[in-house]
């Protein structure tokens, strides 16, 4: 909704002048920050935060384009952007010039590419915001889109692609959009890869459109002439070069690369504009100060005269797409049913949100609920509905069934019971105490708002700024929902709206996606004949909903069970908070109660001043985790718990208050947060339903099901995830496989759980902490309430703890293994250094300095400059338990993981030049970079809460550890952190300790053609002088690059049928024959794979392996802090 020209008043008294909106932002009376709504010339609208407490600065600016505006010939084109665009400035060329300004100041960056738009983001030290402001200023109005960057960062694309490929949430989506009317913009592949980013490059090639013609600066000209060369080289080499980084040394991608270029220069200089654009920033300057930096920085982004806001009104859901039942095959194990149906955009009826209305309905899982109804029938393990905008223009209303083995042999009649409960809100009157009691939540949860990360909440602003809402409500709309005016005849707006919503939700207008995998499907309905989607090779059927289904769908509800719910009684209503100044905050809470069962610790809350609490029981007994059998029984007696919560719980959990109930190696969590006034209350039935659970074996049956599914699944997940996974094990005193506890857990029974639940609550210590709006009286009560409901005898505290394994000075270890999943083309590398004990500190202090210097050029190097893949971090890895600390390298790529440690060695090895080398004004930058970050305040009661609770499940109780490591941290020279690295990390030291776990993907990897056998086979063709020898391959297959031979085939072949080629069939078959034998003569050199060395031990038995390590000591204290004068109450 744009706002009068009568609300903006022109400022000029600054360097660069713009207007300034006049009307104050609502915002929330909690919020103690400052706002600003600026436009500038361009059309640029800023969001300007003034937030004088802050110590991270941040900034996030939305462009209104995403990838369903790509060309329909070049998918994938507004994520390449994305990458692109970060590689150097005119003002700023050098490529890593803005991560490496971030990483020395407490920040890092981000961005995204959505459906309708595109997010840059990044955080940063407040003092450094001016530095970092300019440099991502230049991103959107001078950017280099570096051609020598153009071949890694289509690489880089074409990686994160195949890192989802084997992902059910991306494959879902995908075929989604797959499935949309014939043209729709929403079917497009956003992503993209290598191939739908170069394939029209590669067909212009083809059709001799991109010759071989050199511009003055050395690069084959474009079509039009169009194609900028960078003005000064971006470009650092790589310093350790391997076959891949010298592989891409030509980075332009040829011809082919260089049309693809052209073309993001062409669709940047066109979709790219000002007006497009919404900035939020957050700084502790001054308003007016904050001003004049974004009107300077960011008035010369051009203003292309493009509309603000495209929109995209036609639906995807045409009526061939109506009325049908989607069956696909899923790669994970589980069961899903999703039903959709077509919405209008839903940001414009911001005032009532009919769609959120009517998804507090369907969601509910209360008496009466959709939820409770499928759950009692043994159908579902959860349930969600709402709405969701897809693109800035339509939108769609859905509601997800996750179900059991039961649940999908009757997906019929699952599906047919959303359309009764449908049919049942079309029949129902809508008292207005319903959108009152929404209306009220959201209006306390928006009083009671507590701060976030600075740059998760400039990314909200900038994409809320989009909303049609008067501008001074651009903060507050979108998280209130105001009551229906019943004056308003014959009915009031928001109602009508909420009808008018339902009108859609019809089996004639929606969609059923049933997902399994196939064997699922196909055990449930015979034979399918499949077809497959493109870019996933997702393989699904689609069939028309029959008649009868049909037909019963469209009937009133016939159901009993189905029923609206009733008043919310959590609703909070005591809202006080006794507010006393302090002239500085409590930097710890204080143990207010000892007794051999437990204790006590406690801070009222001097900081935020909201009337929330966050409480934590933790629950520790030596018999939850004593074997994988144990730790199974304690899992699924957690699951039951909470099912047997859920209708309970829900109403508190709309309310506010919330709780979580988990089972953990040494016992249970029971955690507790939000508003304080009724939280005694969700605490007291929590524990009483832990503590007399009646098991129902139908029940214990759907938690043993889930297990299983999750615990199988987990080997289909992402290989970095599975490395890491194993590199824990490897060193954890007391773990068990998922392996190991998969094979207990077909034989569990009702009876035997029961008789765990007695032994796990016989002897037990509890560690509890309560932070927030609560006095230490009533933390106690809460804790009496505890021990009286558990009932339980005392263990000493130190009989059930957390202790690691540690790995022997002067090792090299190796555990290969192989990724499980078959269709899985990414290897892992877990590359773990051990250092020593986390508790001594100035090891700890200088490891964490040293671990800041290395993760930047390892991001650099390792995934920027050679490729490797797109997962790709160096970082402090702490130990279980605590006590040990070490560095760790972690890579996903399609390079097998011994060539992967080759390359973290390599780098390794650079960086001690790197470091011996180091500026004294660079070591001092990153050190004040580790300091803020140590320095940084928590942002939340949440934070807080968290950050007290880890020194407390340690047990080494070091709560100003931050505080005291950063006065060390002056202390440290550049000696103390070269020493480190030349002792524990650098590959030469011979007293260093190194594990690393390597996993390999079981699925062979595409061949490749080397240079040599392109150069080769051509020459074979010339040798038999035919004229298409001449063809200008080098364009499409550039100097140095390595394409697959699927393309390198398809290329000749294409070649070979031209009019004029002079190749007959047969010689055209004879000479394509060679490749194989030209493969194995000259080999790819992104093919070339190292060995595991052989000095390297191979680790063949995890478990006698672990067997062999020392164990940690026992954790205890590290500061008495002597707040009881008597050990107990």
């Amino acid at each position: 909704m744009a706002a009068s020209d009568t609300d903006w008043t022109r400022v000029s008294t600054g360097p660069v002048p713009y207007s300034a909106f006049t009307k104050p932002i609502e915002k929330s009376q909690q919020d103690d920050r400052d706002y600003r709504l600026i436009r500038l010339d361009n059309g640029l609208e800023a969001m300007l935060v003034h937030d004088a407490r802050a110590d991270k600065a941040a900034a996030s600016l939305d462009v209104a384009v995403g990838h369903l505006y790509d060309p329909d010939d070049v998918p994938g084109l507004a994520h390449f952007c994305e990458h692109l665009l970060f590689m150097g400035t005119e003002q700023f060329p050098k490529e890593n010039e803005y991560s490496e300004f971030l990483a020395k100041n407490n920040g890092g960056s981000n961005a995204f590419t959505g459906t309708s738009n595109t997010n840059y983001y990044f955080s940063v030290a407040t003092n450094a915001l001016p530095g970092a402001l300019e440099r991502f200023a230049a991103f959107f109005h001078c950017p280099l889109f570096s051609p020598s960057c153009t071949s890694r960062e289509l690489n880089a694309v074409d990686s994160e692609h195949k890192k989802n490929h084997q992902s059910d949430v991306w494959r879902m989506f995908q075929l989604n959009k797959h499935l949309s009317k014939q043209g729709h913009v929403w079917s497009k592949f956003g992503s993209g890869n290598r191939e739908t980013l170069t394939q029209a490059g590669r067909d212009l090639v083809a059709q001799g459109l991109l010759g071989g013609q050199k511009g003055p600066n050395g690069h084959v000209k474009s079509v039009n002439g169009s194609l900028a060369a960078t003005p000064q080289s971006s470009r650092i080499p790589s310093p350790a070069p391997s076959s891949a980084s010298v592989a891409s040394e030509e980075g332009d991608g040829g011809a082919v690369g260089q049309e693809t270029r052209r073309r993001l220069v062409e669709w940047w200089s066109k979709e790219y504009c000002a007006n497009r654009m919404r900035l939020c920033v957050i700084g502790k300057e001054s308003l007016d100060e904050l001003a004049d930096m974004v009107a300077k920085m960011f008035s010369p982004i051009p203003n292309r005269g493009r509309d603000r806001l495209p929109m995209i009104n036609d639906h995807p859901f045409g009526p061939e797409e109506k009325g049908k039942l989607v069956s696909a095959q899923t790669v994970m194990a589980f069961h899903a049913l999703e039903v959709s149906f077509p919405l209008p955009y839903q940001p414009p009826y911001w005032k009532y949100q009919p769609g959120h209305f009517l998804a507090h309905f369907v969601g509910h899982e209360g008496p009466g609920s959709l939820h409770s109804y499928l759950k009692n029938k043994g159908w579902i393990t959860a349930l969600s509905a709402g709405p969701q905008n897809l693109g800035r223009g339509f939108a769609m209303f859905k509601v997800t069934l996750h179900l059991t083995k039961e649940g999908f042999d009757n997906y019929r009649a699952a599906a047919l019971s959303v359309f009764k409960y449908l049919a049942l809100l079309r029949s129902s009157a809508f008292p207005a105490w319903y959108q009152q009691e929404m209306s009220t939540i959201r209006k306390t949860r928006f009083r009671f708002a507590e701060k976030r990360r600075p740059e998760d909440y400039a990314v909200w602003v900038t994409e809320h700024m989009a909303w049609p809402t008067p501008r001074e409500l651009v903060i507050s709309a979108p998280q209130l929902v105001q009551e229906w005016d019943q004056n308003e005849r014959p009915i009031p707006q928001g109602e009508k709206e909420v009808h008018e919503v339902l009108d859609c939700l019809r089996v004639d207008q929606g969609r059923a996606f049933l997902m399994a995998q196939c064997e699922e499907h196909e055990r449930v309905r015979g034979p399918i004949q499949w077809e497959k989607e493109r870019w996933y090779g997702t393989q699904y059927k689609v069939d028309r909903l029959d008649e009868d289904f049909l037909a019963e769908a469209q009937g009133a509800n016939d159901i009993p069970e189905l029923f609206l719910p009733g008043p919310n009684e959590f609703i909070p209503t005591n809202l006080e908070v006794e507010k006393r100044e302090v002239d500085q905050p409590t930097r710890r809470p204080f143990l207010i109660r000892h007794t051999p069962l437990s204790t006590l610790w406690h801070k009222k809350d001097d900081t935020f001043w909201i009337p929330k609490a966050n409480v934590v029981i933790e629950i520790r007994s030596p018999v939850a985790g004593a074997s994988a059998r144990a730790t199974v029984l304690t899992r699924l007696y957690a699951d039951l718990v909470n099912d047997a919560l859920t209708e309970y719980t829900y109403d508190a959990d709309l309310a506010g208050l919330s709780y979580n109930f988990a089972s953990q190696m040494l016992g249970l969590y029971v955690t507790l947060t939000g508003y304080n006034d009724k939280l005694h209350v969700l605490a007291h039935h929590v524990l009483e339903r832990a503590r007399s659970l009646q098991i129902v074996p139908e029940r214990l049956q759907v938690m043993k099901d889930q297990a299983k599914r999750d615990w199988e699944n987990f080997f289909l997940g992402q290989p970095y995830r599975l490395s890491d996974y194993y590199g824990r094990y490897l060193m954890a005193e007391k773990q068990w496989t998922v392996d190991e506890k998969l094979a207990e857990l077909s034989s569990i029974s009702a009876q035997e759980i029961e008789e765990h639940v007695r032994n796990l609550f016989e002897s037990i210590n509890m560690r509890i902490l309560v932070v927030g709006n609560l006095h230490k009286d009533e933390a106690v009560k809460f804790t009496e309430m505890a021990e009286a409901i558990l009932h339980a005898k005392p263990i000493s505290p130190s009989e059930v703890v957390e202790r690691c394994l540690i790995p022997p000075d002067a090792s090299n270890y190796v555990w290969p293994s192989l990724v499980r999943n078959l269709k899985e083309p990414n290897n892992s590398l877990t590359y773990y250094i051990h250092m020593g004990s986390f508790l001594k500190p100035h090891l700890r202090v200088t490891a964490a300095l040293l671990a800041q210097i290395l993760a930047e050029p390892a991001f650099n190097v390792l995934r920027t400059q050679e490729q490797l893949g797109y997962i790709v971090s160096c970082s402090q890895w702490t130990s279980t338990g605590e006590s040990e600390l070490g560095l760790r390298v972690l890579i996903q790529s399609e390079r097998g993981p011994a060539y992967l440690e080759g390359r973290v060695e390599a780098f390794f090895d650079d960086m001690k030049e790197k470091l011996e080398t180091m500026p004294a004004d660079e070591f001092a930058d990153q050190k004040a970079g580790l300091e803020r970050r140590w320095r940084e305040k928590v942002k939340n009661l949440d934070e807080e809460f968290n950050r007290y609770f880890s020194h407390i499940d340690s047990g080494y109780l070091d709560f100003h550890r931050r505080d005291n490591d950063a006065d060390l941290l002056k202390t440290i020279t550049k000696d103390d952190v070269l020493s480190l690295f030349l002792s524990r990390v650098h590959p030469s030291s011979s007293s260093r300790s190194k594990i690393s776990i390597q996993l390999r993907s079981q699925q062979p990897r595409p061949k490749k053609v080397s240079q040599e056998a392109m150069t080769a086979f051509v020459k074979m063709i010339a040798d038999r002088r035919f004229a298409v020898a001449s063809s200008p391959w080098k364009e499409t297959f550039p100097e140095a690059s390595e394409p697959l031979v699927t393309q390198f085939v398809q290329y000749w072949q294409d070649a070979f049928s031209q009019e004029g080629s002079g190749v007959s069939s047969d010689a055209a078959k004879e000479l394509l024959e060679s490749v194989p034998a030209l493969l194995e003569q000259y080999p790819a050199k992104t093919e070339s794979e190292a060995d595991i060395p052989e000095h390297a031990s191979i680790i063949s038995d995890a478990n006698a392996f672990r067997g062999r390590l020392r164990v940690s000591e026992k954790p205890r204290p590290v500061v008495d802090w002597g707040d009881l004068p008597t050990a107990n109450l």
